[in-house]
């Protein structure tokens, strides 16, 4: 799997899903990143990244193109990519170690509910709990715990359940 994390927002992007990333693939899922992100690309600034072999040359030149600045973390030092266990420890908790997946295709819409619900509904400390993209949240408000009708909405499979008012 491969993911980007905007470390201002919190907002993650599920780039790839394969057994056997290469050089190439990721190659491609970098030009697909920038496309994606288009004009908020050269505002990224960096890129922190692993020093996992898939990450060739080819891969760091892609990005410069754009306006961002490959960094790779030092050897030995877990810490230094934090932000990204934050992502992939709920990820796994929440929903991969908790269900049956199919294949590639499976897992890939699985963590892309996953992830619309980490964007939209998910509170994150370091954002005064609030979600990275609180906008795009469906207009009905989260129902609060002492009113009354409240409707449930199950998401991923069941796994996590989100709570709006009821109309």
């Amino acid at each position: 799997m491969f993911f980007v994390i905007e470390l201002g927002t919190r907002c993650v992007h599920v780039l790839g899903v394969t057994a056997h990333p290469d050089g190439a693939w990721t190659v491609r899922q970098a030009r697909n990143l920038l496309m994606d992100l288009g004009e908020r690309a050269s505002r990224s600034g960096f890129l922190v990244r692993d020093r996992a072999g898939q990450f060739t040359g080819a891969f760091d030149a892609v990005l410069p193109d754009a306006g961002i600045k490959v960094v790779t973390i030092p050897p030995r030092s877990p810490r230094a990519n934090a932000c990204a266990g934050r992502w992939i420890l709920p990820a796994r908790s929440e929903v991969t170690d908790r269900m049956l997946i199919a294949g590639p295709r499976h897992l890939h819409a699985v963590l892309h509910e996953h992830t619309r619900h980490y964007n939209q509904h998910r509170p994150h400390r370091a954002r005064d709990l609030r979600p990275p993209r609180p906008d795009e949240i469906d207009p009905a408000p989260v129902a609060g715990p002492s009113e009354g009708n409240a409707r449930r909405q199950r998401v991923p499979g069941g796994l996590i359940s989100q709570y709006r008012k009821a109309a």
